[in-house]
């Protein structure tokens, strides 16, 4: 009996989480109709109705979203209980699945994967490097790496580290159209942006003591901040990148800065991100722990 419940507990927290039965099959291995039914004796013994069904939609009712937020507790400690027993004795083991965004992965965590494998053999290692935003829970990631201010308060959180954005450009640019000395300087310059998210074509800067933005404008966009990286080693024009995509550039000679008098001090957090657990397998805390060691001091300061 315990162990139907705790079964069609689960079973009810993937539904919700995946906004459906059929969407929640994969994850549990089981029909549509076999979870259903599950759903189905589970309101039987509570004795209420915890979904709102139409032919179109599944809401939970009150009810429903009140034993969520106490079954999804008890089913997520459940499987960090399982998880962490399985790792025997607490040895990193297993498939780790982690996200985070193009620019962050490919310039701060690809490097120390060898290393990392190299010190946790038992671990397998599954990376998505994207920009879009990742559903931790449904795609089954296991740790997420977020750069500024967190919108979902129901993850748990770890502070690894803040990051900025500068402005830079290759020497060969900056030799042959000059060196913006003033942020109004830009209006001469071919500056690269991003197509999909105009705001940040807004570029703000500290002059005469007060928070400024300045509109630029280039012959070049792209929706992904490594693109940009690359065209701007390349000669094509001044860009603001953070300071982990341009860190090593810059001090390689690759990259100059320019503009550092205006550049504000808004520092973002950076976050390790995971689904909340009390018990976190030991895959994730040596993973999260090695990257918080190596980001203590973060590599990307200028």
């Amino acid at each position: 009996m315990a162990m139907d419940r705790i079964g069609d507990m689960t079973a009810f927290v993937k539904v919700v989480e995946a906004n459906g039965f059929s969407a929640a099959a994969p994850q549990l291995g089981l029909t549509p109709s076999a979870i259903s039914k599950l759903i189905t004796r589970l309101e039987e013994r509570l004795g209420v109705r915890l979904f709102n069904r139409t032919t179109r939609k599944l809401a939970l009712t009150e009810a429903g979203e009140a034993f969520y937020r106490d079954a999804a507790r008890i089913v997520s400690d459940v499987e960090a209980a399982e998880a962490a027993i399985g790792q025997r004795g607490g040895e990193a083991r297993g498939l780790l699945k982690v996200t985070t965004s193009l620019a962050f992965g490919s310039h701060q965590i690809l490097p120390l994967v060898p290393e990392f494998l190299k010190l946790h053999p038992g671990v397998e290692l599954d990376l998505s490097f994207t920009d879009r935003v990742v559903d931790l829970v449904q795609e089954g990631f296991d740790v997420a790496f977020r750069i500024g201010v967190l919108a979902d308060s129901s993850f748990v959180a770890r502070k690894i580290g803040a990051d900025r954005r500068v402005v830079v450009a290759a020497p060969a640019y900056l030799a042959a159209h000059g060196e913006p000395l003033h942020p109004a300087d830009l209006s001469g310059h071919n500056c690269l942006g991003f197509r999909d998210r105009m705001h940040m074509n807004r570029w703000p800067f500290v002059i005469d003591g007060e928070l400024r933005e300045v509109q630029v404008r280039g012959n070049c966009r792209a929706d992904d901040g490594d693109m940009l990286y690359h065209l701007a080693e390349a000669g094509v024009g001044v860009v603001r990148l953070t300071r982990l995509t341009v860190a090593k550039a810059i001090r390689e000679g690759r990259l100059r800065q320019v503009l550092t008098p205006f550049t504000p001090d808004d520092a973002v957090p950076i976050h390790a991100v995971y689904p909340h657990r009390r018990l976190l397998p030991p895959k994730v805390t040596a993973f999260v722990d090695f990257l918080s060691a190596k980001f203590d001091p973060p590599p990307w300061e200028l």
